[in-house]
């Protein structure tokens, strides 16, 4: 029984299809990498639960720092090291601090790697190309600039961002978690207002 083939045209159709799909993947605008060192500042909201972060990201030298400015509140300090180390401290009178160890440093440069493209926004008056990491965030680049504008955390958390300057780097005395946090006996210390999104995010990566 002689074996029936597709028509020639369908084959074509077919083609055409597969090679289209094949162009726009490529296509796609991919999300720069983070700078290798930058200061940023954050405008956070979380269900009207506002705050102020001051990032300090250092890819050289293994640290990235948040310094968190509650609405109406104090200041608390997030310091992360490469090692998997972070400390979580208040310079006021109470000096509480809490110190914590992950399996993994800080964020890579390349962390939205495989981020899934899903288009072009308009975002604070910033014409935006957007990308999600399933189970994570939204990030929204500016699509001139390549600066990041916006991102938006599977919990609902957002971070504006407001300023964003390459190459800038903190003073490496101001890296330096007081000694308080080095006592065996530490005062507990709350870190909701913190980026708590990123640190669960690279607990995923290693479970």
């Amino acid at each position: 029984m002689a074996i029936r083939r597709p028509p020639p045209m369908v084959i074509l159709i077919f083609l055409v299809f597969i090679s289209g799909a094949q162009i726009a993947t490529a296509d796609e605008p991919v999300p720069a990498p983070w700078p290798h060192q930058f200061h940023a500042l954050l405008f956070m909201n979380y269900s009207g639960d506002l705050s102020m972060i001051d990032l300090w990201y250092d890819w050289p030298n293994g640290r990235n720092f948040n310094i968190i400015q509650e609405q109406l509140g104090g200041i608390t300090y997030d310091l992360e090291w490469n090692n998997g180390t972070s400390f979580f401290y208040t310079l006021h009178s109470s000096k509480s601090c809490r110190s914590a160890q992950l399996e993994v440093g800080i964020l890579r440069p390349n962390w939205l790697d495989g981020a899934n493209y899903l288009g072009q926004q308009l975002v604070n008056g910033f014409h935006c190309n957007v990308w999600e990491k399933v189970d994570f965030i939204w990030y929204y680049e500016d699509v001139e600039t390549k600066r990041p504008v916006q991102w938006i955390f599977y919990t609902g958390r957002e971070a504006h961002v407001m300023t964003f300057e390459v190459g800038a780097v903190l003073e490496d005395e101001k890296w330096q978690a007081p000694v308080y946090c080095f006592n065996k006996e530490k005062k507990n210390l709350s870190t909701e207002g913190s980026l708590r999104e990123f640190r669960g995010y690279k607990g995923m990566a290693v479970s």
